[in-house]
């Protein structure tokens, strides 16, 4: 059946019916309540999909639609969302000096050239952050591959936007292997 000008009107009206308003461009306009990598920072107005409005950034509490009241509250708390925001980046700072300094060692099975039988991932090294208090979550853990052999690398930790931590991670050979040797 051929789309007619009348369903068209009623899909572009859906928005507008969940009372969410319609930006310049045709999309979603919300007030982000807290900042998104690759969108904006807290208390931005950004104008995005109907189907990224609805589908994520609403049911998972970044972002709200951006009424003038919502505005105006913004408008006047600002200084307070700029202090809170200085002392979350100042944590995440301190956090990754923490990180820094510190070296994780993971085990992994490996044969006598020193090629892993399986990879150590983001998984692996997320858990050995956990072990030493500091969690952070798998899709922090910056890869350019699986670490597929013995040795020491340098993995990037993304913590924020513009706050990155350089990681020491050494892969060494279980014990059950060395145990074998002997």
């Amino acid at each position: 059946m051929p789309k007619t000008k009348q369903t068209r009107r009623k899909r572009a009206g859906v928005a507008r019916a969940r009372g969410i308003p319609r930006g310049p461009h045709g999309g979603v306009e919300l007030l982000l309540i807290q900042s998104v990598d690759q969108l904006g920072s807290q208390g931005d107005v950004v104008e995005v999909k109907p189907g990224y409005a609805t589908n994520y950034l609403l049911p998972q509490g970044l972002a709200t639609v951006a009424t003038d009241h919502h505005k105006r509250m913004v408008e006047k708390h600002r200084a307070k969302l700029v202090a809170i925001e200085e002392k979350r980046r100042s944590g995440l700072r301190a956090l990754a000096a923490s990180i820094g300094n510190l070296s994780v060692t993971i085990e992994a099975n490996a044969n006598d050239e020193g090629h892993l039988y399986g990879s150590v991932g983001a998984a692996e090294i997320s858990a050995a952050l956990k072990a030493n208090e500091i969690n952070v979550t798998t899709d922090q853990v910056r890869l350019e591959g699986p670490l597929k052999e013995l040795g020491l690398y340098t993995v990037q930790v993304h913590l924020g936007p513009e706050i990155d931590a350089d990681l020491k991670v050494w892969v060494v050979p279980s014990m059950a292997d060395e145990k074998k040797e002997d």
